[in-house]
Formats: structure tokens, sequence, C-alpha cells
């Protein structure tokens, strides 16, 4: 088990920093704007969520609308956020294996993913926004082994840009995210 707590602790820091005025900056995940890749992790952080839950009906239903123009949205998004981090403290999440739109793959992969997008998406928002993004090293190196070992074999290897070359010995963070294709 990966305590995903910190990682959606710290997503929720960094969108209650955020300015409106920052929701249309352009982001390092190229097809997204800042409201928009809020709302692609908002959706996914509910449908890891059922997951977690065993839920599998809400796993494939569309989650959410975009959310980060209406009032509230950060409270919002911040219990999400919550939940989905104790959804993921529960050992049966990591048991099993769900089939997602015809994937299937073990309950802990699942749970990895589910810390990568908190960590990479989140690391994309603050690129995007200047605001700092810090995550304890015990989850960055969490995060670390698993896209050093799932990226390379994903199942849907579009959904990645090639691995950017960094220094073996550069921050934890800036080697995830240059494994996803990112320059850090």
């Amino acid at each position: 088990m990966i305590d995903l707590k910190p990682a959606c602790d710290r997503m929720s820091e960094l969108l209650m920093g955020l300015t409106d005025d920052q929701l249309t900056n352009p982001t390092p995940c190229t097809e997204y704007d800042v409201a928009a890749l809020i709302h692609h992790v908002d959706d996914g952080c509910l449908r890891f969520t059922a997951l977690a839950q065993q839920d599998t009906g809400s796993v494939s239903a569309s989650a959410v609308e975009p959310n980060a123009t209406t009032p509230g949205w950060r409270d919002e998004m911040a219990q999400h956020l919550r939940t989905q981090g104790k959804a993921w403290d529960e050992p049966a999440a990591w048991q099993g294996s769900t089939d997602v739109a015809g994937l299937e793959l073990p309950n802990e992969r699942w749970g990895k993913i589910s810390l990568t997008e908190l960590v990479v998406h989140g690391w994309d928002i603050a690129r995007a926004t200047g605001l700092p993004f810090d995550l304890p090293e015990r989850t960055l190196q969490a995060c670390l082994a698993h896209v050093a070992e799932f990226v390379p074999q994903a199942p849907l290897p579009s959904l990645w840009a090639p691995p950017v070359d960094v220094a073996p010995d550069a921050p934890l963070l800036a080697r995830i995210v240059a494994i996803t294709g990112r320059v850090p």
C-alpha cells in the first residue's frame, strides 16, 4: 500500500493557492489549460475513488462536469481529494484487479496510477502557475518506482511523450516528470 494522502493534500493546497486568472494558463500537459487539467484531475479523482471502493459502475461513468469556474469548486475538489486519499487507505482497495474500459490491471497498479496522476498533474499545474509543489520523499520515491517501470511499458503508450534526459542525481520530482516526457 502507498499512502496517497500527502499527494491529495498537496494537490488541494495547490488548488487553494490558484487565482482565477491563472485558470486559462497553458500547462506542460499541452492538451489542457489549467482549468481543463483541474477538471481532468477531479474526474480522475472521483473515478480512482470509485475504483478503490470497488464501485466499478462509477469508474467508467463520466464523473464530473467541468467545475473550475463554478463557485466553491476548490472546496468541492478538496473534499474529493480527501475522500480519494481515505479510500486508498483501505487494504481492500489494493486487492484484486479491475477492468476499466477494457483494460484490466491489478488494483495495486491502479492505486499507483492514481498517485502518478496526482504527482505529475500537480507538477503540471504548479509549473503553469508558478506555485510550489513539494511532496514528501516517500511519496516521490513510490511514484518514481512506478513511473520508471510502468511508463516505458504502458498499455496505452500514447498517454506519454518520449522521456526527457535528466541527470541521474536530479531531484526526484524532476526525474518523475522527465520519464513522462515533460521538461523539468
